[in-house]
């Protein structure tokens, strides 16, 4: 009889463990502006987030690539169609796929390397709403670019409702750097992201100050407009 409850015992434990690992992290996205925020997750979908309000995105663990991120200025019929000034997925609400320069992201990968989460902010991509990005319960980085650059943008970057990265406005190797083009450097444009949000990615290449890592199993908050 004991064999027995220990075996149970052992069976119970085993399947609460797998129960808790297969379960996704949870991202409570937040908006915090005093305006309307069109919150964007890829996978995850879209959705209308008036000051104060908030979402809740479930991914699931092992994602290898994600991302979070704001829109602004859109407008969509009743069927979910549109368009958005900034962050724009393919006109749609419920998003489909990645948002269209400019955009402030929380990019995420779910347990890889050693089970870890690898967590950060870019602004690669531009920025058009400042964030927060955090983990919950966690004790590892919480990353922020709360500074409003949309104001401070250089006149060269700068577009309706954000400021664009230089890839976009200038289209050089220079700016669209990638690992798989050989390795780059900071230049005058990513230096003015990286001095007004040291924690976010200011050009492809730019990881050992951007990049974070997080146990896997964390779960996380994403807040526009923090405090």
């Amino acid at each position: 009889m004991t064999c027995v409850k220990s075996l149970l015992t052992q069976i119970t434990l085993l399947s609460i463990c797998c129960f808790t690992f297969t379960q996704g992290a949870n991202f409570d996205v937040i908006n915090q502006c005093q305006y309307t925020v069109w919150a964007a997750a890829s996978p995850g979908g879209g959705k209308r987030l008036e000051s104060g309000q908030s979402w809740q995105v479930t991914v699931a663990p092992g994602t290898p690539k994600a991302r979070i991120w704001g829109r602004t200025g859109c407008t969509f019929d009743a069927s979910g169609r549109g368009k958005c000034d900034t962050g724009d997925c393919n006109g749609m609400l419920e998003c489909q796929g990645y948002g269209a320069p400019p955009n402030t992201l929380a990019e995420f990968a779910l347990n890889q390397d050693s089970g870890n989460d690898f967590v950060d902010i870019s602004v690669i991509d531009g920025f058009n709403v400042p964030m927060e990005f955090s983990p919950v319960g966690a004790s590892c980085k919480t990353m922020r670019c709360a500074r409003d650059l949309n104001a401070e943008c250089p006149e060269q970057l700068r577009t309706k409702g954000g400021c664009n990265n230089p890839c976009t406005v200038f289209k050089t190797v220079e700016y669209c750097c990638t690992i798989e083009r050989g390795s780059c450097g900071p230049t005058e444009f990513s230096k003015f992201f990286k001095d007004r949000c040291p924690d976010a990615y200011s050009y492809p290449q730019d990881d050992p100050t951007s990049l974070f890592t997080c146990p896997g199993g964390t779960n996380y908050k994403v807040v526009f407009c923090p405090a």
